[in-house]
């Protein structure tokens, strides 16, 4: 059985649907122009409300991450990919860096000690992954 991470958090389980699926077009699990989970089988996957998937879905058709075949369900757009790329860089990544830069100025850490600790986590997740 799939777990989805924040049930109990304040982020609604809609959201995370769509985060999951996001990231499963994102990491090349789902493939361009393949069939996306349903509703049905995205609520008996994480033993939510079919209405609750529905609403992740939508999250994506509405983005134009995926597409609606009439009678077949739904497939990832040709560029879901690049679209979530460019949004995770814009909106994700950025306000992580600020609030990085934020953390830091209020420690007091310069540059030079930042760039160091984000090489060595660097560095450790390359060893983690051999």
């Amino acid at each position: 059985m799939t777990v989805l991470h924040d049930v109990d958090g304040e982020k609604p389980i809609y959201i995370q649907i769509a985060d999951w699926l996001e990231n499963a077009i994102i990491d090349g699990t789902l493939q361009v122009d393949e069939k996306v989970y349903s509703q049905y089988q995205l609520a008996e996957l994480f033993t939510i409300n079919p209405a609750t998937a529905g609403k992740g879905l939508t999250i994506l058709l509405e983005a134009e991450l995926v597409y609606k075949k009439r009678g077949l369900g739904m497939f990832v757009a040709p560029d879901a990919q690049e679209k979530l790329r460019a949004k995770r860089k814009e909106q994700t990544l950025l306000k992580i860096v600020q609030d990085l830069l934020n953390e830091a100025s209020l420690l007091n850490i310069g540059t030079d000690e930042l760039n160091q600790i984000i090489e060595k986590e660097r560095k450790q997740r390359k060893g983690d992954q051999t």
